[in-house]
């Protein structure tokens, strides 16, 4: 959900290091040999109703940067107008949101020029940024750090605070009408939306999940081969969330009722559909936790994964490979 607005960044007094983002980023190629020791690029992708400007995702930015100093780090937006790019995060066509951020990354002057970039994706980011891994990767992803995000959908809306009349507004739309052309070419949150019990429906419908999931009868083999190829894909859930329903849909597991199926025991991963299996036996799927309810981040939970899922292209041990060509989307 929002970053700015209500992640809960537990800093302790004074140790928040200030980030020098003057600091400029060494052109990078793919000629570039292991001594280089500049830290990749990071982006980052912000949740429900907040904005790229938000000074609690700005935060996050400088320890990013305090982690690995002079790391350049890029906030995803819709919009150069932190409204409006709030905005978007409720209405808009997904698929042509992750088709904008595809072509702002590969234009840009020097994210364009690195062998790759590493990414956190916060709740709704976090499945739009694997998206976009599945669908362009140009600049490729070498780690993609997800928290609370929707990866397998979600069973029920939001609530929206008393006073929050745009999202109160936007949730009254998508009730009893998830699958209308409307809520899935225009409602953000209804591109998501998973209910077991609406499978079918689900697939017939649904304008993006269903497709990078690639749970329709056509498996896109360029989505498969693109996750396989991260060196981590990294799942936080947050172990008391009450805002994502279901919580295990940030770790892929199927919740239908009281039942709980775990990615593992799914045809998503047994069948590999999206290269989590093949990704999971080189050792890059991870699965872990975050304590308290949605968007609560320690600083030491923050400043412990980013030591150790970013920093110069050497640290991955191997060098990301460049993407495969995108194929389209399928049965869009």
């Amino acid at each position: 959900m929002a970053i700015g607005t209500q992640l809960k960044l537990l800093f302790t007094a004074g140790s928040l290091i200030a980030a020098s983002f003057a600091t400029p980023l060494q052109r990078l190629t793919d000629d570039d040999d292991d001594d280089n020791d500049t830290p990749l690029p990071v982006i980052i992708w912000h949740g429900l109703g907040d904005n790229y400007a938000a000074d609690g995702l700005h935060q996050v930015g400088e320890l990013v940067d305090a982690a690995n100093p002079g790391t350049l780090v890029y906030y995803v937006r819709m919009d150069n107008n932190p409204s409006k790019d709030s905005q978007a995060t409720f209405l808009g066509n997904v698929t042509e949101q992750i088709a904008k951020v595809c072509a702002d990354l590969a234009a840009d002057p020097i994210l364009s020029t690195a062998p790759a970039i590493d990414a956190i994706g916060f709740s709704q980011g976090g499945q739009f940024l694997r998206g976009y891994v599945e669908r362009c990767n140009n600049p490729p992803v070498r780690n993609l750090i997800t928290f609370g995000s929707q990866h397998n959908g979600i069973s029920a809306f939001r609530a929206c605070a008393v006073t929050d009349w745009f999202c109160r507004g936007a949730m009254a739309l998508l009730k009893g009408n998830a699958w209308s052309s409307l809520a899935q070419s225009r409602l953000v949150p209804a591109q998501y939306y998973r209910n077991p019990e609406e499978y079918d429906k689900y697939l017939d419908y649904s304008n993006f999940l269903a497709d990078i999931n690639n749970e329709r009868s056509f498996k896109n083999p360029k989505y498969k081969a693109n996750i396989a190829k991260l060196d981590n894909l990294v799942l936080y859930m947050f172990e008391d969330d009450t805002t994502v329903v279901p919580k295990e849909t940030a770790w892929f597991e199927e919740v239908n009722g009281t039942e709980i199926t775990p990615l593992r025991a799914r045809k998503l991963y047994s069948e590999d559909w999206i290269g989590l299996r093949e990704l999971d036996r080189k050792g890059g799927l991870k699965f872990r936790t975050a304590p308290g309810d949605h968007m609560q981040l320690s600083e030491k939970l923050l400043n412990d994964t980013f030591a150790e899922f970013f920093g110069p292209y050497k640290k991955a041990g191997k060098k990301a490979e460049r993407p495969v060509e995108f194929m389209g989307g399928g049965d869009l």
